[in-house]
């Protein structure tokens, strides 16, 4: 067993940064999914958004005046209303208890129009 130390150690800086991963893979760079063969024409362009409604009535712009508006709601019953009451006239509350669900808030579909133009803006079940 020879003492002559640890073997030299010498720092040997790297060539250059490592490849990127498309380089390290091979593979293509990324292309966009449709390329549309007719230019697009840049006029005024219509920005929409999506307004959520609920059960009360909601601010928005309607999209068929374009007034800002609050809606105006009308409530009526809905499909759960009446299943929920025929289903207690079929377990027999006939009397008059099967109209209950038809008086449950949580059982009213709410329609929204708009107070100007009287346009459907949706419904909230």
């Amino acid at each position: 067993m020879s003492k002559d130390g640890p073997p030299p150690y010498g720092f040997v800086p790297p060539q250059s940064a490592p490849p990127s991963y498309a380089q390290a893979v091979g593979g293509v760079p990324p292309s966009a999914p449709f390329t549309p063969q007719q230019p697009i024409l840049t006029g005024a362009q219509i920005v929409t958004t999506v307004v959520p409604i609920g059960p009360q009535s909601t601010h928005m712009i309607c999209p068929s005046c374009h007034a800002e508006i609050n809606t105006q709601t009308t409530t009526s019953p809905g499909m759960i209303a009446y299943v929920s009451g025929f289903l207690i006239a079929l377990f027999g509350c006939w009397l008059g208890c099967c109209l209950i669900p038809c008086c449950i808030d949580e059982c009213m579909d709410v329609h929204h129009t708009c107070p100007h133009c009287k346009a459907y803006l949706g419904r909230h079940r």
